[in-house]
């Protein structure tokens, strides 16, 4: 099986930063993509950054230039650095990954569980 965890939510003050790692473990043969969604209360699950295998990086535009995503392969780690937070911001971080657990296996989505994230105003 394969399993995604999250680290480093908390609660912060407007304007003041977080980093979120997510950890993919298992049986893996490749990653492609990793990626943050946030989902708040009542709200919908939304993209908030990929980064490809390649480093290839995408951003919601409500995060450009606050957020910045990376990923260490050797460790299937993605990280997300989040600076001059604001109370909107607050939600829960979801890490999503798309896996290949065998060499023959298609790349399948896996989710982790989720961190909190809360900026107080």
């Amino acid at each position: 099986q394969v399993q995604l965890a999250e680290s480093g939510g908390g609660l912060v003050q407007t304007g003041g930063s977080l980093r979120l790692s997510c950890t993919a473990s298992g049986t893996i043969f490749s990653i492609n993509v990793m990626g943050w969604y946030r989902q708040a209360p009542g709200r919908e699950r939304e993209l908030v950054a990929t980064i490809s295998d390649g480093g290839i990086t995408n951003y919601a535009d409500f995060v450009k230039g606050r957020f910045t995503i990376s990923r260490d392969g050797t460790k299937n780690t993605t990280y997300l650095q989040m600076n001059s937070l604001k109370p909107e911001d607050t939600s829960v971080y979801l890490c999503h990954a798309r896996i290949k657990r065998l060499s023959y296996i298609p790349y399948m989505p896996y989710w982790g569980k989720g961190a909190l994230v809360t900026v107080s105003s």
